[in-house]
């Protein structure tokens, strides 16, 4: 027996899912434009909201302006942040140029410092080079001095005549 008294032909009875019918809240829009074609932005919209970050920073990195927003529902969207990628490209290009700059001073000053390492060193070898010499001239005896090289004086002192 049919207990569907409006539609007694039907054997079964269709009934409404249950769910959310309200417009869609979590959509995201993320719009990048670039400065080499402001009037061409790249739009892509999205559910979730890590790809949202991921996009929003890929774009950035690119060097566009992005903004992000949030649908409200009934086609309303609300700004969530902004990232002004040319400025971002600056300031690690800066970063980048003072990082060089600091491996290059600090090249330069080691390349000093083993040079001042290496006259060190060939000071030292000099001194030691003539303290040996000295050495063995004070340790061998004395040689015979003959008149005949002997200096003798050119002039003479007043207190000597």
């Amino acid at each position: 027996m049919n207990r569907n008294l409006k539609h007694p032909g039907k054997t079964y009875r269709r009934r409404a899912t249950p769910g959310d019918h309200t417009k869609n809240h979590r959509g995201y829009r993320i719009t990048g434009s670039w400065d080499q074609r402001p009037d061409r932005p790249a739009i892509k919209s999205t559910q979730d909201r890590k790809a949202v970050r991921r996009i929003a920073r890929e774009m950035a990195e690119q060097g566009a302006y992005v903004i992000v927003e949030e649908h409200r529902g009934h086609n309303q969207w609300r700004t969530l942040y902004e990232l002004d990628g040319p400025a971002q490209l600056a300031k690690r290009q800066a970063a980048e140029r003072a990082a060089a700059e600091r491996a290059e001073r600090a090249r330069t000053f080691a390349l000093w410092l083993d040079a001042q390492a290496e006259a060190d060193r060939r000071r030292r070898r000099r001194l030691a080079d003539e303290a040996t010499r000295d050495a063995r001239a004070l340790m061998s005896a004395p040689g015979i001095m003959r008149p005949e090289h002997h200096r003798r004086a050119r002039h003479v002192t007043g207190a000597q005549r």
